[in-house]
This record gives structure tokens, sequence and C-alpha cells, in this order.
């Protein structure tokens, strides 16, 4: 018998990518279906009105919506954390958690984890981001001593806009950084169209490509005990 689960996603409320890229990665679980909650986001900058969207307070609002469809795990597919502290996600997975009694994950946090499962200590970062943001998000990852060897953004802050990113632009991008031999690449940003790049990414370049669309989707399917290797056509890291 087929067991059921159900993922519940928190999304920005401008994101057009991660909801759908995320029902075809679950689709190829058995049993599993994904459920989505929104709370407002609509810059990605360093100014007040941008970090402030990120507060907990709206983000465990729409958590509490998730946990009326009891769902098995809630994961926070967003990258803020990226540049604003690791610990952030840290600390809203356990508040998530003490809240709604429901384990809870985040796309930096299942990020970091496969880093150090793996071992990955030379990563290439591929962002729709600011140059201000970007830099954050290097610093953050030497602070836990991982080294960005190449990276590439694109100095947008609307967020809407980075969905309308074609995916021959981040084919483009990801083979430039792949010239560094990094480790790993990401794609950091879930209102990308990145996940489903990956097999023909890794075919071609032979290096893992952890878009954070599916690093959501793998610590989502981790946290509620169900193999991330049921996930086949999506890249590498659903078989580590």
């Amino acid at each position: 018998m087929t067991r059921s689960v159900r993922l519940g996603v928190l999304t920005p409320s401008s994101n057009t990518a991660l909801e759908p890229l995320t029902s075809a990665i679950v689709a190829t679980v058995p049993g599993a279906s994904a459920h989505f909650s929104r709370f407002r986001v609509t810059e990605i900058s360093l100014s007040a009105q941008a970090l402030g969207q990120f507060d907990d307070s709206k983000i465990l609002a729409a958590a509490d919506l998730l946990a009326d469809a009891q769902v098995d795990v809630i994961g926070w597919s967003g990258t803020a954390a990226g540049w604003m502290g690791f610990e952030r996600d840290l600390r809203l997975a356990e508040r998530i958690r003490e809240r709604t009694g429901i384990v809870a994950t985040t796309a930096v946090l299942a990020l970091n984890e496969l880093l150090a499962l793996q071992g990955i200590r030379r990563l290439a970062l591929v962002t729709p981001y600011t140059t201000d943001v970007q830099q954050r998000i290097v610093a953050n990852y030497a602070a836990i001593g991982i080294e960005v060897v190449a990276e590439r953004h694109l100095g947008i802050c609307v967020n809407h806009d980075f969905a309308l990113v074609p995916e021959s632009q981040l084919d483009s991008l990801l083979d430039d950084v792949a010239q560094a031999a990094p480790q790993a690449a990401v794609t950091y940003c879930t209102n990308l169209h990145g996940a489903r790049l990956a097999a023909a990414y890794e075919a071609r370049s032979g290096v893992t490509l952890l878009d954070t669309v599916s690093t959501t989707v793998w610590g989502m399917l981790r946290a509620a005990g169900v193999p991330a290797s049921q996930v086949t056509g999506w890249g590498r890291l659903y078989g580590w």
C-alpha cells in the first residue's frame, strides 16, 4: 500500500515558478502531494522594507494555514537566509514546529545539509540578484567554509521578474560557472526555472545542480521519512 504524504510549502506571493515545478517533482513520488500557502514578497534587496518582508510573524501566519490542511511537513521554499543569515532559517523551522506541531525545513537548510553530506567545499552560484545581495550570500558561505569559486548574477530586484529569466539564459550562466570546476552549482532562487535543467546540465558538464526548488522538496521528503530517491528525472541530488 502506497503511503500518503502531504508536503506543505510556504511560497513568496509574487513567485510563479516554484509551485508548478514543485508539483511536477512531487508527482513522481507515489502518494505524495504538494500544498501551498503564500505571504507577501515582492522585492529582493537589502533595504529595510525588503528585509521586513521576511518577518517571522507573516511566515508563521502562512504556516498556520498549511497546518489546517494537516500536512506532514512544512517547507519554506525561499532563499532569504542566504543573505540574512543561516541562523534565521534554523530559528524559523523551530518556531514553525513549536507553533504547529509539524516538522519544518527550508530551501537553504536542505541545501546546506546536502553540501555537508557530500563534503562540498567548492560551489558555483547562479542567481538573479543584485551585486550587494550576491556578496552577502558569498560571504555567508565563506563563513561556513564553503568557497564560491564562480558566480553569476543578473542584477534584478523585482521578485516577479525572476521567473521571466529564460531557461536558455540560465543554461548559459551555468555553463559559464562550470568552467571553474566546482563540486556543485546552485541556482539560488526559488522563482527561477532552474530545476528542470538539472539532468541535461549534469550530463554535459559533469557538475551536480542543486536548484533551491529541488532542495526544498528533498528536505521535505527527508523530514517526512520518504526516500528522496523515488524522485526521478530531476537530477542527481535525489539519489544522494
